[in-house]
């Protein structure tokens, strides 16, 4: 039906057309005729709307009546996503006057009438305090304005994707702090404004108050004894920073970081390093973002230090180069003072005593230090003569003793007479200083040693790993050989394996059983049978049926054709009739 029962009484004019305003399904006004009025609240439509609800809202328009007018003179958004407009009626009738020939000339907003320019530089910085989170919004304007104030509008976005109106403000400095924010992520639009209400253009900015991104990836660079850790953020944050913790070995349960690896620091990027951090070795880095609000999960990262035996030597070189006793050794020596003191020695050694005993110390506060040079010559128990030489160092520092030395000996033992040279020391290295070099031609420091050239007639390892990052070549204990490129001249034995994108370019046989999927190209399997022969026809007349059985025993389709069976022969009269009838199976 398209009567439509009003909730009040109407009337409608004998003349013009008279129509009715409705509210459709989609929820947007409808504009349609009248066409009856069967009774004062009752009308009848030309057409009926999809979607009008019982109450709801209606609206008459008919001819005699104008439509209102207003002014509006402000608009305010309210907290729950509502508006609130102040207006006032506009009558025409009023500004007859102004039709009459008076005429008002409303007075300038500033002598140089402009509207304010809009703000630039806008930032927000996000702090926590006591449980609280605040962002503090700060901008400048390009000039000054007298009287120019600043308007504020914070929104947050819902779920649905919109904008939910959070905070308004308005100030005269270009300075705003919000408070008791909750997490979200918020658009803060600041407006100048004059005195007279002239607003400039609007300047936005958006930030989040959120528990950081993990990192979405991480580079580890090899250095000498060090490796350094730089995470990267998918999208650039400034106000995230990143947690950085160490371990030696792989950490299964991430739960687990912050009880097992160590603690390094907090900051963009972080270099560990330690004589401790052994080339070829694996070492781990559990990296998470922070910032005032949270910190994100653990990622973790697995890397090793530079493998660059000839950059270490290089690096030993400065290192031992800074050392006292390099310096003290690349000295040369006065022998002109020396040769007294070392005549008036061999003199005591013969002639005086079998032993000889140097000391030189040194005590400064909490410090000591102590030389010991000690020349023997003795016999044991077994009335064996024992010689040896040696150099003691030895110095305390916070409690620790630190100690190097060198010394050779010779001893008259039981299994014979055996010769030694021993060194105790952090570090081991040889130099030789021909032309002025003070580059090391091996180093031994941290139970590895480092060589620049080795010539080895025999070597024994239980695994051998090439340089680089990844290494490309290693060959394992297990057996396990990897490399990234390899030409072999010679003959290769495998009993399994696989093999991606090879070629064969001369011939191959394959022994065993050969099975494929995909071949491009014709291949055929052809198979003959012969019919039976009739015991009572000549031996060339074939008489039976033949069938023939296929075992489909490939996962990969075929295709079985059988061609059609020719026969020939001569004509044969006899009372039975011979059928031949060919059958497939």
């Amino acid at each position: 039906s398209r009567t439509l029962t009003l909730d009040r009484e109407v009337t409608l004019p004998e003349t013009g057309a008279a129509t009715v305003n409705l509210i459709n399904g989609s929820g947007k006004p409808v504009s349609v005729a009248i066409t009856a009025h069967p009774a004062p609240d009752r009308i009848q439509v030309s057409t009926l709307p999809d979607g009008v609800e019982t109450y709801g809202v209606w609206g008459l328009s008919l001819p005699s009546l104008r439509r209102r007018l207003f002014r509006c003179v402000s608009v305010r958004e309210n907290t729950d996503g509502t508006f609130a407009i102040t207006a006032v009626q506009h009558v025409p009738e009023k500004e007859a006057i102004v039709d009459n020939g008076a005429r008002f000339e409303p007075q300038s907003g500033t002598l140089n009438s402009v509207i304010p320019p809009a703000v630039q530089h806008l930032t927000v910085e996000v702090s926590a305090a006591d449980g609280q989170y605040l962002a503090q919004a700060k901008w400048d304007t390009p000039k000054v304005v007298k009287g120019v104030s600043f308007m504020l509008r914070l929104t947050v976005a819902a779920d649905d994707g919109s904008e939910r109106l959070v905070s308004t403000a308005r100030t005269t400095e270009t300075t705003y702090r919000f408070t008791q924010l909750a997490p979200g992520n918020y658009r803060l639009t600041v407006r100048a404004v004059n005195a007279w209400g002239q607003q400039g253009d609007p300047a936005s900015v958006s930030f989040r108050i959120a528990a950081p991104a993990a990192p979405s990836q991480i580079e580890l660079t090899p250095g000498y004894f060090q490796i350094t850790a730089v995470p990267r953020l998918a999208v650039y944050d400034p106000t995230v920073q990143f947690e950085f913790w160490f371990s030696e070995t792989r950490i299964t349960d991430i739960r687990q970081v912050e009880t097992t690896a160590r603690y390094l620091g907090t900051g963009l990027y972080w270099i560990a390093a330690s004589i401790n951090i052994k080339p070829g070795h694996d070492y781990y880095f559990y990296i998470r973002s922070v910032n005032t609000v949270g910190k994100s999960a653990f990622v973790e990262a697995v890397g090793q230090p530079s493998d660059d035996a000839s950059g270490y030597l290089d690096f030993f070189k400065g290192e031992i180069g800074k050392t006292h006793l390099a310096q003290e050794l690349w000295t040369q020596i006065d022998n002109g003072q020396l040769a007294p003191d070392l005549a008036e020695i061999r003199t005591s050694i013969t002639d005086v005593s079998n032993e000889i005993t140097q000391t030189v110390n040194k005590k400064l506060e909490d410090q000591s230090a102590a030389i010991q040079q000690i020349q023997k010559v003795q016999v044991d128990t077994n009335n064996n003569l024992n010689s040896m030489w040696a150099v003691k160092l030895q110095q305390m520092q916070d409690g620790r003793l630190y100690i190097a030395g060198i010394g050779a000996g010779i001893e008259n033992t039981s299994d014979g007479m055996q010769s030694q040279v021993l060194l105790a020391a952090d570090r081991i290295a040889m130099i030789n200083p021909a032309n002025g070099n003070t580059k090391p031609m091996f180093v031994g420091q941290g139970d590895q040693i480092f060589m620049n050239e080795v010539f080895l007639k025999y070597l024994t390892a239980p695994t051998i790993t090439s340089g680089g990052n990844p290494p490309a070549f290693s060959l394992t204990s297990d057996g396990k050989l990897t490399a990234k490129n390899a030409d072999i001249s010679g003959s290769v034995n495998a009993n399994s394996g696989t093999l991606n994108n090879v070629t064969i370019n001369e011939n191959c046989r394959v022994l065993g059983k050969l099975s494929a999927n995909q071949i491009e190209g014709d291949l055929v399997k052809t198979v003959g049978k012969a019919f039976p022969r009739d015991s009572r026809a000549p031996e060339r007349w074939p008489s039976g049926t033949i069938t023939v059985r296929v075992y489909d025993d490939q996962p990969f389709d075929r295709q079985i054709v059988i061609p059609a069976v020719a026969f020939s022969g001569a004509k044969h009269e006899r009372e039975s009739i011979l059928i031949f009838t060919p059958h497939a199976v």
